[in-house]
């Protein structure tokens, strides 16, 4: 259910367990601080976009959406950051031209 590396105290999900939907994301995240949420999680939750969600499910899709987001880069650079065909050859490219002191 967790990553190896991350704590389930910096999880959203069982903080969404609590709220009585349909909420507003202050009462999602009241509902967290109230489970004993870290103060990342309340933030996190009090930044929902929209202003009413029906669902958890609703909630989840809008942090995946965020991360998806955060994770692609700038929107100007998208097509080139998705073409992973040629990783690390500017680096090799690079060391060719300028090897390493020795």
């Amino acid at each position: 259910m967790y990553g190896s590396k991350e704590s389930p105290a910096n999880s959203v999900v069982p903080h969404l367990e609590s709220v009585d939907f349909p909420a507003t994301p202050d009462e999602i995240a009241a509902a967290a601080a109230d489970g004993e949420a870290t103060p990342n999680v309340v933030n996190l939750l009090k930044c929902l976009p929209r202003p009413l969600y029906a669902r958890r499910e609703d909630v989840m899709r809008d942090l995946a959406e965020a991360g998806r987001r955060f994770a692609s880069g700038p929107r100007e650079h998208h097509d080139m950051l998705r073409d992973r065909r040629n990783i690390g050859r500017s680096a090799a490219e690079e060391q060719e031209e300028r090897p390493w002191p020795r």
